[in-house]
């Protein structure tokens, strides 16, 4: 008879019993707060230039906006089954052991801490510390350094505050969410109010759109943008042993989430075209600034500074504590790492992993401030590595059905198989779109898709080092009986 998660539980406390364990401490609410604000970055004050350029006219801008929202919802249907049927702080990586063994998941955790999760971490603390640097400078410190002091503050900062438990981190996290929504909304308003809209001039068109067709590599690489700034919500699968109300919460979590996404970045994109116009949208390096200074001035712009800190602020705080869980799941299945699956019962965090996923984001920190923008390129191109493991975790949704058919599944995917086939194939044709990319970028004279590769080839590396450390481990495949 095939086990529940929540059953794997209460047997699988390695060192610590039962009470060492995830617990559920987490509010619809504060689930909410954390989807939103893994979500919503600093990807929204750029991306929306990038797809004016490539989509061709404002119909197909907001067309691709809708559709990157609809694909996002039926991710997040099958993601509702997965995460209620089981229901485990590992997310995706819990689902990719449970369907393909202990070796594939390692690799996509591997990848997570190496450069998916903590290199998100460090971008976005630079992000925060640029545009911090802009408001309150730090005058004091040789040029450069600005930035760099901002980025390594608030990587320890919000690690110690996510120290302190899950609900000090989902709490600091709500009340950043809601200054994230109420600066995107004052935005909307600026240009609602306090703006002209642009004048109307010819769309920006491609010379395949001028012929009457969309460039299919254009909209491939307008949805790669679109379906970035989505990217996230599928963060949700690492809190779905610590909601509140079990499977329900876990599905309105997901579906409000997604809605409450979508329907901000549609005012957000709506409001930078009444401003700007199609042409200004797609010349803007700086769509925001561009809006606010256009209603404000000077003063404007220095407001959308502190708005963009606060975006990357609140992304670098969900993705913190969403993070650190896959370390610990990690640290349960694999013997020689084992000190990342300690859990501190009195707090609800995986403190191990926590502070190890603090000390390499202050690493990738360094590698950036030494290597500048190659960084930012470096972890860029590693979204086929991201796209392959996501369409596994799709996947695995028909191969768990298959391979564990009495298994109580509280929430069915509607339209099964058709809506799982939908989300598979978008997963296909966006690792094929990345690798597209990819493979037309260079980085220090080599082909990018190098950079994936050496980052699943030193996974293979490690994993054949800890296979031989750990021997057969019966203990470590527990939690997937």
């Amino acid at each position: 008879m095939d086990r529940t998660d929540e059953e794997v539980f209460a047997l699988n406390g390695k060192g610590g019993g039962k009470d060492s364990e995830p617990r559920r401490l987490l509010g619809l609410r504060q689930a909410v707060a954390l989807i939103v604000g893994v979500v919503i970055g600093a990807g929204i004050f750029k991306s929306p230039s990038i797809v004016a350029g490539l989509s061709g006219s404002a119909e197909w801008m907001f067309a691709m906006w809708i559709l990157g929202g609809l694909v996002s919802l039926v991710g997040a249907l099958c993601y509702s089954e997965l995460t209620t049927a089981y229901p485990h702080p590992g997310g995706d990586y819990h689902f990719l052991h449970r369907a393909y063994g202990r070796s594939t998941a390692f690799l996509f955790g591997w990848a997570r801490f190496a450069v998916i999760t903590t290199g998100s971490i460090a971008l976005l603390a630079f992000v925060f510390g640029d545009y911090m640097q802009q408001a309150v400078p730090l005058s004091m410190l040789p040029d450069g350094w600005g930035s760099t002091a901002y980025a390594c503050g608030v990587i320890v900062i919000l690690s110690l505050v996510n120290l302190q438990g899950l609900r000090t981190g989902a709490g600091t996290q709500m009340w950043l969410t809601l200054a994230e929504i109420g600066g995107l909304l004052l935005l909307v308003v600026a240009a609602a109010f306090f703006t002209e809209a642009a004048p109307a001039a010819a769309p920006v068109q491609s010379a395949a759109a001028q012929a009457g067709t969309l460039a299919p590599t254009s909209f491939g690489m307008a949805m790669v943008f679109v379906l970035l700034t989505y990217g996230g919500w599928n963060e949700a699968a690492y809190i779905s042993a610590e909601i509140r109300g079990g499977a329900a919460s876990m599905v309105r979590a997901l579906t409000f989430s997604i809605l409450i996404i979508t329907t901000l970045y549609l005012m957000v994109t709506w409001a930078c075209l009444h401003v700007l116009g199609m042409q200004g949208m797609a010349k803007s390096e700086a769509l925001a600034a561009d809006v606010m200074g256009v209603a404000f001035g000077a003063s404007g712009q220095k407001v959308i500074s502190v708005l963009v800190a606060i975006s990357a602020l609140t992304s670098i705080n969900a993705t913190m504590i969403v993070g650190a869980r896959t370390g610990f799941a990690m640290g349960r299945d694999w013997r020689s790492l084992r000190k990342l699956g300690q859990w501190n019962d009195e707090n609800g965090t995986p403190t191990v992993a926590m502070s190890i996923q603090c000390a390499a984001a202050l690493l990738l920190v360094g590698v950036g401030a030494a290597f500048g923008g190659g960084f930012k390129a470096m972890v860029e191109f590693t979204a086929p590595v991201f796209w392959l493991f996501f369409l596994l975790s799709g996947v695995s949704l028909f191969v768990l059905r298959r391979r564990e058919p009495d298994l109580p599944r509280p929430f069915r995917v509607p339209l099964y198989p058709l809506l799982p086939l939908l989300f598979c194939a978008t997963c296909a044709y966006m690792l094929w779109s990345s690798l597209s990319y990819v493979y037309s970028q260079s980085l220090g004279g080599l082909n990018a898709a190098w950079i994936g590769v050496a980052v699943l080839a030193s996974g293979l590396l490690l994993l054949f080092f800890l296979d031989r450390k750990d021997g057969a481990d019966p203990a470590a495949t527990r939690s997937v009986l």
